[in-house]
């Protein structure tokens, strides 16, 4: 049914996204395809990596890390943007025909008032993107 399944990580806040990313392992595990671990850093330094490449790198070993703990074939892909704060969007959707995904699983935040002025990522990312988008609530 899928062939690619990708998943928005925010390296920074792993740790909270458990549910998501088990939900992606336990599909890509079903369907025997792989989960693509996707995250947006910027070129400059940040609070997880100094460098893109160290990022991609962190982000690999995340990745390798899902597999080896849900037992799942997954990958990374890391996408350079100038301000991912603001491009994250666009940076996601962008991703998604990079990897070739057929299926977007993600992490959402618990809705507040600020949704009413500023629509979720995962709002933003089922409105516009051409593929399935499986938003999971993060507790």
């Amino acid at each position: 049914m899928f062939q690619k399944i990708m998943v928005p990580v925010d390296l920074a806040h792993a740790d909270r996204m458990e549910r998501a990313t088990t939900a992606a392992a336990d599909l890509g595990k079903h369907y025997g395809v792989t989960v693509v671990y996707v995250g947006v850093t910027a070129p400059t330094p940040g609070p997880i990596a100094h460098t893109p490449q160290e990022f991609a790198a962190k982000l690999k070993a995340y990745a390798t890390d899902q597999a080896a703990k849900h037992g799942h074939q997954a990958s990374s892909h890391s996408v350079v943007s100038h301000d991912p704060a603001i491009d994250l969007d666009d940076a996601l959707l962008g991703a998604v025909d990079e990897v070739g995904a057929d299926l977007v699983v993600m992490a959402s935040h618990i809705p507040n008032v600020a949704d009413h002025i500023w629509p979720s990522n995962g709002g933003y990312i089922a409105a516009h993107s051409k593929t399935s988008v499986f938003i999971v609530r993060m507790a």
